[in-house]
C-alpha cells in the first residue's frame, strides 16, 4: 500500500517537477539542459554494461572521484558512468574525471523513466554514495538484474525517523540493496534496524580528501599582510548573516579582509550587491580584485584552494536547512570553524571535531562574530585548535581503501 501511495504521490507531483526545474533554471540556466536526460533519454553513444556511480552533487562528486580512479585501475576494461542530479555535481564530474568516465544526468525516480535509462544502459553494477535512495530507482536496477551497492553511506538520526515512517517502502528498498558500507556504527545500527542486509562499517572516506587541481590558479588574493576569514559554501540567507558578522568584525580589526564562496557561484552577482549595500569594497575572484574588503568566490572548484588564504573558517548550509556542508575541507588546512545549528549531514564529523576543541556552534552574526573575533584575537589558541583539527583529519584517514576493497570484492563477482 505505501508504495501504491508513493507512485500515486509521483504521478501527482509531475506538474511540480517541470515547474521547479524551470524555477531553478531561472538561478542556473544550465537546468534547462540536457532535461530529457531527467526522464531517462541518454545521451547517443553512451556505453552499456558499465560500473554506474550516482554522486548527487558537488560533494558526493568530489568524495566519490578517488574512489572511482581506484576502482578503475583494478577493472581497466570496464566503462564507467558517473550520474548526478545536479549541473555543479555535473561540472566536477568533468573537473575531476575527465573522459576516463562518461556522464549524464539520473532519471527522476519515475518508474517509466528509471526504466528507460536502464534498458539502454545496462550497468554492470550500481554505486549509490552517502544517502542517495530512490525506491524505484533501486527497485528497478535489481530487479534488472544489476546488483546495488551504497556505500559511504550515512543516515542521520533525523533522518533515521523519517524513513521509519514508512518503513514498509524503506525495508522493501534496502533489501534490495546488496551490500552497505557505512561511515559510523551508528548510522550501521539505524540502517539495520530498518531492515537493511550485509552491513558494514569503513569510516568516511571524505577524511581521505585530496586537493583538487586549480585550473584557475587561484595564486595570491591580493590582501597583503591583512588578516583574512572565510565563510565556505555559503547559502542565500547565510552571506547576510556572514556580512554582518564582518562589519562587527571590522570595528574589532579594522584591516580584516572576507572571503564569501557562495555553495552556487551562480549567486556570485548576488551576493556582491549584498556586501556593497554594506558599504564593502567588493570584486569576484574571476576579475582578480586587489585590497578589496570581501571576495566574493564565482569560480567552481577553487573552494579548497581558498581556505590556505584564511585564519579562521565559517561553514555553510548550517544556518539554514540544508545540513552543513563538509568542514573537513576546512580543518584540513589547519583552520579552527564555526558552523550554525543545521548539521544533520555532517552530525558525525562535527562531533569529531567539536571532541577535539576546535569546532563552534554559532547561531547568528553577533555569535559568528564573537567566535570569529576571539580566534583572531589569540594566536596561539588559533593555531592549536587549528592542529587539533588536523589531528582529527589524520586519525580519521584510511576508509577509502577499505572501501575501494569492499567494493572491488563485490564487483570482481559480479558478471
Amino acid at each position: 500500500m505505501t508504495r501504491l501511495l508513493y507512485q500515486a504521490l509521483l504521478v501527482l507531483a509531475l506538474p511540480w517537477v517541470w515547474l521547479r526545474l524551470f524555477v531553478r533554471a531561472r538561478r542556473e540556466g544550465a537546468y534547462l539542459e540536457r532535461r530529457s536526460e531527467r526522464f531517462g533519454h541518454v545521451p547517443a553513444g553512451l556505453s552499456s554494461g558499465a560500473v554506474w556511480f550516482h554522486t548527487v552533487s558537488a560533494g558526493e562528486t568530489n568524495a566519490a572521484a578517488p574512489l572511482i580512479r581506484a576502482v578503475q585501475q583494478r577493472f581497466p576494461d570496464v566503462p564507467f558512468l558517473v550520474t548526478t542530479m545536479t549541473p555543479t555535481g555535473s561540472a566536477r564530474v568533468k573537473a575531476l574525471l575527465g573522459d576516463t568516465v562518461e556522464h549524464c544526468y539520473a532519471p527522476y525516480d519515475y518508474p517509466w523513466a528509471v526504466g528507460r535509462f536502464l534498458r539502454r544502459t545496462r550497468p554492470k553494477a550500481l554505486v549509490l554514495m552517502e544517502t542517495e535512495l530512490w525506491p524505484n530507482l533501486v527497485a528497478r536496477t535489481a530487479a534488472s538484474g544489476t546488483p546495488v551497492y551504497l556505500v559511504n553511506a550515512r543516515l542521520s538520526e533525523r533522518s533515521y525517523r523519517g524513513y521509519r515512517r514508512v518503513a514498509s517502502l524503506v525495508r522493501q528498498m534496502l533489501g534490495d540493496i546488496d551490500r552497505i558500507v557505512c561511515q559510523y556504527e551508528d548510522t550501521a545500527a539505524r540502517f539495520r534496524a530498518l531492515g537493511a542486509r550485509s552491513v558494514e562499517v569503513a569510516g568516511n572516506v571524505k577524511f581521505d580528501a585530496e586537493m583538487p587541481p586549480d585550473p584557475f590558479g587561484v595564486g595570491d588574493l591580493g590582501f597583503g599582510d591583512s588578516p583574512v576569514w572565510i565563510a565556505g559554501s555559503t547559502h542565500g540567507g547565510e552571506e547576510e548573516i556572514v556580512l554582518d558578522a564582518h562589519r562587527r568584525l571590522r570595528e574589532r580589526f579594522g584591516e580584516l579582509k572576507l572571503i564569501v564562496a557562495p555553495r552556487h557561484p551562480e549567486r556570485a552577482a548576488m551576493v556582491a550587491e549584498l556586501a556593497i549595500d554594506r558599504g564593502f569594497s567588493t570584486g569576484l575572484l574571476s576579475a582578480r580584485p586587489i585590497g578589496v574588503d570581501v571576495l566574493i568566490g564565482d569560480v567552481m572548484g577553487t573552494l579548497p584552494h581558498l581556505y590556505p588564504h584564511a585564519l579562521v573558517a565559517f561553514v555553510g548550509g548550517s544556518l539554514d536547512r540544508t545540513g552543513g556542508h563538509n568542514p573537513i575541507e576546512a580543518a584540513v588546512h589547519g583552520l579552527p570553524f564555526a558552523m550554525g545549528p543545521a548539521i544533520h549531514n555532517v552530525e558525525e564529523i562535527c562531533e569529531r571535531f567539536a571532541a577535539a576543541g576546535c569546532f563552534h556552534p554559532v547561531l547568528d552574526a553577533d555569535g559568528l562574530a564573537d567566535v570569529v573575533g576571539d580566534l583572531l584575537s589569540d594566536p596561539c589558541r588559533r593555531r592549536r585548535e587549528g592542529e587539533s583539527g588536523q589531528r582529527v583529519v589524520a586519525q580519521n584517514r584510511g576508509a577509502r581503501q577499505a572501501v575501494v576493497d569492499r567494493l572491488c570484492d563485490a564487483l570482481g563477482g559480479t558478471p
